[in-house]
């Protein structure tokens, strides 16, 4: 009260009121003040409906008015939501008055704003640069004041004589003050300067909120695959190497960290994502880059930041200049927006002379690869370089040729002069329908000065600022890197929002597909990569388990037995068979009345040379080495098995610490089975039972020696062409062994005898040139000596069916080849015990769970996935799984954004009708 009765009393020193005037001002006043009380109480107001008199509204209220009428409207915080569904109610009543009532108040609004000061038209200039709500409101008042003045003459006569609403009642003067305070009270708002400001933050806080559920959702289509119908755009920046661009995109994020040089460094595109981050609790921002496909963790200095993308890019080799390999990098600060920008190697104008001459076409196929739709072009370009000869607008004008997803950003605008630089911006000659913005992105650093951010935009502020006329409000052109950011948000939710109803028409179908494919192929059975590990460890080791019955105690003295018997010919083929006097032991043994006491001491010391012979041959290394040997064969079937033929390091680690393991327990058993068999060395014990059992396994061991011999035998005479051809094969190979052994024993007496005598017979040997093939006489030799050790081998097995060799262990000297039988039966006896306490138990006990400790135990996550992945059946399964479970989670998120637009639609169209209810 106190405030109008000033403003009053200094409106009252400029210009006189009649006393009537200022009677009726006084009404006028109480009326808006009951009024508004009224429906702050919620109370249905009384609007008496006289006719009102065109001057009853007090010229000193007209700059509050429109000071107050042009603020952004706050209705709803100050009514609350009780007042505004009843103001709603209201609006909806006032909306069926007649036109001719609604006259009579655009009437008594004209007479308010024709009989406004010179103060009005100051006003009325600073309104332009006000930002209006977009709900309708500035429409309203922009009709209001342009209808007003063009019907003034004609309407005021009218609705003062025939001005009735549907009724028939005639609004009264009194109703048109409290309609006139109402408009009034609505659009005003608090007094407070920040008010627009935390409404600009606030919207966008919303802006960014939205943008970065869709940079998410854009992240997760990535992810799913690179189908060009599940991809939401991204903002693309391209432009010459010398427009500026890094330093665009550096001004953007407040940091360096693109790679710098001489020549071309940035060779590869570089997918950068940022994030914006709030600060901590403790008030302190985080900033901080990642590398996904890197997994190099937060990286804080920035510095290193731009040492790895020099690194990645000059890893591509200069021969081939360029690669479309992307670099991914997300950046966190609470200083940046939320964006998706893809960095590209700059325009090449002329090639240096170390790069290759497709280096240009290289570098436009790639950016041409990334400007397709439905990506946002950001064209840089330099300030001082005319636009006709930007390459950037150029490519951008092939695939947009209407400029509909094209920003233009003008670099340097400090190299040209202002009036210049405002032409650009203009955008007259190359018109770009999301326009350009002009922004100064290089400042020198002087020394001792840590943030390069905060000069660029001190010297951006003042060039700016200093041009007020070129670059001010007033021109409506965009200029510094703030509005840049926030221009590139709006662009790209806009972008992205229009993008959002084929995206989820595109989504669903692939959903669809998707599900039915994982209902069809796997019975909608869902696996992961840690039960597929699991499983086949679980596998790995029943196979194990299942192998081992093949090293239990008996088989593995079977093994060592037919090692034995081996050695056993080996001795006996080395002691008696090549001996002269091996005809002379048959002869004794065949002979019953010789007496085993009676034989000469010869063949005693024979068999104890052939026992020693046998037992210190290396029995204990030798028999835990074949053991060792067949362990090492078994885990190599395994590894070389399903599934393991996928998983290469995995089944090389499985070798790996099996061998360690044998490696640790081969030595000690090979020792612990040396010092058991060493009594065998010096003594043997034989009983009865044990020859009669060596005896039959004499005569089967040499049973199968003969047949393995005939066998020989039969396979050369089928190779030579007969037993006849084979037979001659074998005289004329004895000719010549008799032959060279004559010139042998000549040569031999005649260098004894110190007598030059020339030995020149070889006329036998000539004939074989022509006669037999070197291969045919090769095989005759071979058949001769099958043929001897078939001759030997039959004698004595006759010799061991005799009844000499059945009477006992008394005839061992006469059938030495039953007693190296015990012995070996012995042997392996023995070794396979301890072989099996020192090695087998202790291999058996060991293996599983180094598989614990080596194949599970040590994969962390990564390792996990990429062992799962290793088997393509697992890989699809997999890969199928995880595209359904994103399209889900993408379907979910798109859904959620489609229900909170078309809630927003209602209530912005709410917010309109508060407003337009009146026209």
């Amino acid at each position: 009260m106190l405030a109008r009765q000033s403003v009053a009393l200094k409106l009252g020193q400029h210009q006189r009121l009649p006393p009537s005037m200022v009677r009726r001002r006084s009404q006028i006043s109480m009326l808006v003040m009951s009024r508004s009380s009224s429906l702050h109480l919620g109370k249905m107001p009384t609007i008496p409906l006289r006719h009102m008199h065109v001057r009853a509204i007090s010229y000193t209220a007209i700059p509050r008015f429109m000071l107050r009428a042009f603020r952004v409207p706050v209705a709803g915080a100050t009514f609350g939501a009780g007042a505004y569904g009843y103001a709603n109610y209201k609006f909806e009543e006032f909306r069926n008055m007649s036109s001719q009532w609604l006259n009579s108040v655009q009437d008594t609004a004209t007479d308010v704003f024709d009989a406004a000061t010179d103060g009005l038209k100051s006003v009325k200039s600073k309104v332009t640069e006000v930002k209006l709500p977009s709900f309708g409101a500035p429409q309203f008042l922009k009709n209001l004041f342009s209808n007003t003045r063009d019907r003034n003459d004609g309407q005021r006569d009218q609705n003062d004589n025939s001005g009735h609403d549907s009724r028939g009642k005639s609004p009264t003067p009194e109703d048109k003050t409290a309609i006139a305070a109402l408009i009034a009270a609505t659009l005003s708002s608090p007094s407070d300067p920040n008010q627009a400001e935390r409404r600009d933050k606030v919207r966008s806080d919303e802006l960014m909120h939205l943008t970065r559920k869709l940079i998410e959702i854009r992240s997760i289509l990535l992810s799913i695959d690179q189908n060009d119908a599940l991809k939401l755009p991204s903002i693309v920046v391209i432009g010459s190497q010398s427009s500026g661009k890094s330093s665009v995109l550096e001004a953007i994020v407040g940091h360096e960290f693109l790679p710098k040089g001489n020549n071309m460094v940035t060779r590869r595109p570089i997918e950068l994502t940022l994030i914006h981050s709030p600060p901590s609790q403790t008030g302190q921002a985080e900033e901080y880059g990642e590398f996904p496909s890197l997994g190099l963790g937060k990286i804080h200095d920035f510095a290193q930041i731009q040492r790895t993308l020099t690194d990645l890019n000059l890893a591509v080799p200069a021969s081939e200049a360029v690669s479309n390999d992307p670099i991914e990098l997300k950046i966190h600060s609470p200083y940046v927006p939320d964006l998706t920008l893809i960095d590209l190697p700059g325009y090449v104008q002329i090639a240096s002379m170390d790069q290759p001459e497709t280096l240009k076409e290289k570098v436009s196929a790639l950016c041409d690869k990334y400007i397709r739709e439905p990506n946002i072009i950001l064209a840089v370009c330099a300030a001082d370089v005319d636009l006709a000869n930007s390459p950037a607008l150029r490519a951008s004008r092939k695939v947009d040729p209407l400029g509909l997803r094209t920003i233009g950003v003008i670099t340097k605008m400090d190299l040209v002069p202002p009036d210049q630089g405002a032409a650009v911006l203009s955008g007259n000659r190359y018109p770009l329908h999301l326009g350009y913005v002009g922004v100064v992105c290089k400042a020198s650093r002087p020394k001792g000065s840590d943030s390069t951010a905060l000069i660029v935009r001190k010297v951006e502020n003042e060039f700016f600022s200093t041009h007020k006329e070129h670059f001010g409000a007033s021109t409506s052109l965009l200029v510094g890197t703030d509005t840049l950011k926030r221009r590139l948000m709006e662009v790209l939710e806009s972008s992205m929002a229009s993008s959002l109803h084929n995206i989820t028409n595109a989504v669903q179908l692939e959903l669809e597909d998707a599900t039915y494919q994982f209902k069809v192929q796997y019975n909608d059975r869902r696996i992961t990569a840690e039960s597929y590990v699991a499983e086949t460890m679980d596998a790995l080791k029943a196979k194990f388990k299942d192998y081992t019955t093949q090293f239990s105690k008996p088989q593995i003295r079977e093994k060592l037995k037919m090692m034995l018997d081996e050695k056993s010919m080996d001795v006996l083929e080395q002691l008696y068979w090549s001996d002269k006097r091996a005809p002379e032991l048959t002869a004794i043994g065949a002979d019953p009345r010789v007496q085993p006491e009676n034989v000469d001491a010869y063949w005693r010391y024979k068999l104890e040379a052939a026992s020693s012979l046998l037992t210190k041959s290396g029995v204990g290394r030798d028999s835990t080495n074949l053991v060792a040997e067949g362990l090492r064969t078994l885990i190599e079937s395994i590894a070389s098995e399903e599934p393991f033929t996928h998983h290469p390091e995995a089944a090389e680690r499985l070798m790996d610490f099996s061998h360690m393991i044998l490696r640790d327990r081969v030595g000690v058993t090979a020792d612990q089975v040396e010092n058991c068999i060493k009594p065998f060395k010096y003594e043997v014990e034989v009983e009865p039972q044990d020859w009669q059992v060596g005896r039959l396994k004499a005569i089967e061991l040499f049973e199968k020696e003969i047949g393995m011999c005939e066998a020989k035998v039969k396979e050369i005479r089928k190779r030579v062409g007969g037993s006849r051809r084979l037979t001659s094969l074998m005289g004329y190979v004895k000719t010549l062994e008799e032959q060279q052994a004559d010139r042998k024993a000549r040569r031999l007496a005649a260098e004894s005898s110190d007598s030059d005598v020339s030995l020149t017979d070889d006329s036998l040997d000539e004939t074989q040139d022509y006669r037999y093939t070197p291969a045919q006489l090769l095989d005759a030799r071979h058949a001769i000596l099958y043929s001897d050790r078939l001759g030997i081998l039959s004698l004595r097995l006759a010799a061991l069916k005799s009844k000499r060799c059945k009477k006992g262990p008394e005839s061992s000297q006469l059938c030495p080849e039953i007693f190296l039988n015990v012995v070996a039966n012995k042997l392996a006896y023995t070794s396979s015990l301890f072989i099996n306490i020192e090695l087998l138990e202790q291999f058996f006990y060991q293996f599983p769970r180094e598989i614990d400790s080596r194949l599970i135990y040590d994969l962390d996550r990564k390792e996990i996935q990429k062992f799962a992945r290793e088997n393509p059946t697992v890989r699809r399964h997999l890969d199928l799984q995880e595209r359904k479970d994103k399209l889900e989670e993408v379907m979910k998120s798109l859904q959620s954004l489609v229900n909170l637009r078309k809630d927003a639609q209602p209530q912005k169209r709410r917010s309109q009708g508060l407003f337009s209810s009146f026209l």
